[in-house]
């Protein structure tokens, strides 16, 4: 009774009202927690992970007319593949699954005695197999319900022969390197093989894994590595306009029998180009050489291009107008200018490769053409505008480090994901990178443990005859060591038949999050302008509907439940994104780059880049402090993004996710300058300061581990730069207030009386 009346207790919360104009301090000083559900405390201790699975709606309406009465999009936010230190792998020679919907068995079936099972998506009565009545966990007989299948939410199966189409691909990967004037001239080449050159072991595979080398400028050039020779030799290929494959038996070499020679070539490679006077980039030719020499495996193409591609097939032409940038008109060419990228992706998702691209460059390079290659074959992007090794090495490291997780990083090779949903809720877009095969299949040539998918749901039919609905998402994938399995998971939700209880459930950051990826979709079919108003709209919607079916308080309050009270906040920071404002100056392919991370990266990494975190730290203390390993990490409170939380006396630290901003005070203490910065005060700090020294002091151990704390819980490096008053980066900083005002956007008490007024229309 005890979880019930704390779970009473949390929903009164989440609908209490709020007004809006009155309370300025809305922020909480600790990360958000998500908002529970009505589902009974033993259905919740069962649930799927929400860092893994979770609805925007918490509490499920029960009709489409009822979810289109509340105003708020109902969606699912996966990260399927995410790193897990604890993922339940059952072997067993019968995967135990219901006969219509195919439904994995899991926590929400019902056991209706111990023969038969009923389906909780469809269901179906099922019987239990004989096999399924023994639990290797205790080793007992006769308790179904208690074998791990039934027990944990997430879980692997190792699969049979039956979820093969063919035998397991090898780990194959091909390198497609950039080497024109440009690429060398930017020190890229260097870091990547030296990265290669230390992480070659680590490669994720087995004794089968493959990989091969190829490079461009005005040709295509291709590395022959097979065994038995003394030194690696190059083939060149000028016939462009007709590419074809020297000899196809050598260059995709097994990783252990010709390790030797590999090292010898990443050894010798920068050096090779190093006085290359070459300068155009023929990366069409060199993307179809490279998909004949794949496509008997599959498996991942690396390609790494720094400029615009300016010779043969897929041959692109500057676009951005640096005179427009500024303007909304200037956001027109968001999608890609040919379809020579995405017809060359979706061959490379049939023959199960995914290519991923990592650009590096100092102009524009149509970004919104090139990223297609990886959107549809299951790729990932990576962006480091205004690359050089030694001008710009902030960038250099992240690149460097980047790099090095995403060679270790684990991977999964020719995949398959299903969302299945219980019977009356239909999926109708997916947002990734990935190809829809059929309306609930996705097909992903790769898998790997750092992106995010988001779904739409619609409810087809009433779901007054449920008390709950479920969710499966099953993806079924080669492990790096040729092992077929299937990770599951499994979300079970309370359906409810009022409008109040819809709110209460309303998870403001998921649906802050949905709502993006369906922004950058509006913005390409549409116009920039266009999601911008949808965004507004969302809010008005939701808040409006709340008033006329909620709230009995006249329209010129602006009040909203608890739940939805960072809602306009959240919309107000996205409208001020780099995938979304207008006004200053910002790229195109900066602006497209956001886009892309919208679209694919998980929740929590994509909430910080929309609403960033502030926190004071010159002054942090042990106290509320929590204990990772053998280090105490504090916990300072999250501020409001605004100047009046900054004081000139301190030290603030931002935390956008992919990177930070150390900002310093003009009065700020010498003694936290010198214990942290290593300097004797601030005049002394030099412009352009990225890194923090690690000093024997108590506060630069407090600062270090607090920030070495934030960075280890993402996958990528984040840079951190130190701001001055008057440093380069102070505008990238305050652009970051989302609560002031600026030149072009509005403060957020400014958004609020706007939004009131558009109520009130």
């Amino acid at each position: 009774m005890e979880g019930l009346s704390f779970q009473n207790k949390q929903q009164a919360e989440a609908l209490k009202q709020v007004n809006l104009l009155q309370e300025r301090n809305i922020l909480p000083p600790v990360p958000i927690q998500n908002p529970q559900s009505k589902l009974s405390p033993e259905l919740r201790k069962l649930n799927c992970n929400p860092d893994l699975f979770r609805c925007t709606l918490m509490n499920v309406p029960q009709t489409q007319a009822l979810l289109n009465k509340a105003k708020l999009p109902l969606g699912l936010l996966l990260h399927p593949f995410k790193d897990l230190t604890y993922l339940p792998v059952i072997t067993s020679s019968t995967i135990v699954r219901c006969r219509t919907c195919r439904t994995y068995i899991n926590p929400f079936v019902s056991f209706l005695d111990q023969r038969r099972w009923k389906c909780n998506l469809c269901y179906r009565v099922n019987d239990v197999p004989e096999e399924f009545m023994y639990n290797p966990l205790t080793r007992s007989y006769g308790e179904p319900h208690k074998r791990p299948e039934v027990q944990a939410a997430t879980v692997e199966f190792i699969a049979s022969s039956d979820y093969m189409l063919r035998p397991p691909q090898p780990a194959v990967y091909l390198f497609v390197f950039d080497v024109s004037h440009n690429a060398v001239e930017s020190g890229y080449l260097n870091i990547c093989c030296q990265s290669l050159l230390e992480n070659l072991d680590k490669l994720p595979g087995d004794s089968r894994t493959k990989i091969g080398f190829i490079t461009f400028d005005s040709t295509v050039h291709f590395l022959n590595l097979q065994e038995g020779l003394s030194q690696p030799q190059m083939l060149i290929v000028s016939e462009i306009e007709d590419i074809f494959i020297p000899t196809p038996d050598s260059l995709l070499v097994n990783l252990h029998e010709s390790n030797e020679l590999i090292a010898d070539l990443l050894e010798v490679l920068p050096k090779m180009f190093a006085g290359t006077r070459e300068t155009h980039s023929a990366l069409g030719p060199a993307l179809q050489a490279a998909l004949k020499l794949m496509s008997a495996t599959g498996g991942r193409m690396s390609v790494f291009q720094t400029q615009l591609p300016s010779i043969g097939v897929g041959q692109l032409f500057s676009r951005e107008d640096p005179n427009q940038r500024s303007t909304i008109k200037g956001a027109q060419h968001l999608g890609p200018a040919i379809d020579f990228y995405k017809k060359f992706a979706l061959d490379c998702s049939g023959q199960q490769v995914a290519v991923d691209l990592f650009l590096l460059s100092g102009q524009y390079s149509d970004m919104a053409s090139l990223a297609c290659m990886s959107k549809y074959s299951a790729g990932s992007v990576f962006y480091y505008p205004s690359f050089h090794h030694i001008h710009n090495p902030a960038q250099a490291e992240k690149f460097q480090k980047d790099l090095q997780r995403y060679l270790i990083r684990k991977i999964g090779f020719e995949a398959v994901m299903r969302i299945r949903c219980t019977k009356g809720l239909s999926i109708h877009t997916f947002h990734g990178n990935f190809f829809v095969r059929s309306t609930d299949l996705l097909s992903l040539a790769n898998i790997n443990p750092d992106s995010g998918f988001a779904v739409q749901m619609s409810i087809e039919e009433s779901l007054a005859d449920s008390s709950v609905v479920c969710f499966q998402a099953a993806l079924l994938y080669t492990s790096s060591n040729g092992e077929r399995r299937i990770r599951v998971h499994t979300l079970c939700l309370p359906v409810v038949n009022s409008v109040a209880d819809v709110y209460t459930g309303a998870d403001v950051q998921a649906i802050t999050c949905l709502l993006a990826t369906m922004a950058v979709d509006r913005s390409v079919s549409s116009s920039l302008s266009d999601a911008r108003d949808a965004l507004v709209n969302a809010v008005v919607d939701s808040f409006s509907a709340y008033h006329s079916t909620v709230s009995n308080l006249q329209q010129s309050v602006l009040v909203v439940p608890n739940s939805l009270r960072l809602f306009a906040l959240y919309i107000l920071a996205l409208l001020k994104q780099q995938a979304f404002k207008s006004g200053p100056c910002i790229g195109l392919d900066e602006r497209v780059f956001a886009m892309c991370k919208m679209k694919t990266q998980p929740l929590v990494h994509l909430m910080l880049m929309i609403h960033p975190h502030l926190y004071r730290i010159d002054n942090l203390s042990d106290e509320g402090s929590i204990t990772v390993g053998d280090k105490t990490v504090p916990q300072p409170h999250i501020l409001q993004l605004s100047a009046e939380k900054l004081s000139k006396e301190g030290a603030f630290l931002m935390d956008c996710c992919s990177v930070m901003y150390l900002w310093i005070g003009k009065n700020c203490s010498s003694s936290f300058i010198n214990n942290v910065l290593g300097f004797s005060n601030y005049a002394s700090i030099p412009q352009n300061l990225y890194q923090l020294p690690e000093l024997d002091t108590a506060l630069s151990q407090r600062v270090t581990s607090f920030v070495s704390w934030l960075r280890d819980s993402r996958p990528f490096l984040s840079i951190l730069y130190v701001v001055k008053d008057d440093a380069p980066f102070k505008t990238n900083f305050f652009q970051r207030l989302v609560e002031d005002r600026t030149e072009s956007t509005l403060s957020y008490y400014e958004f609020l009386l706007h939004i009131q007024q558009l109520i009130s229309k």
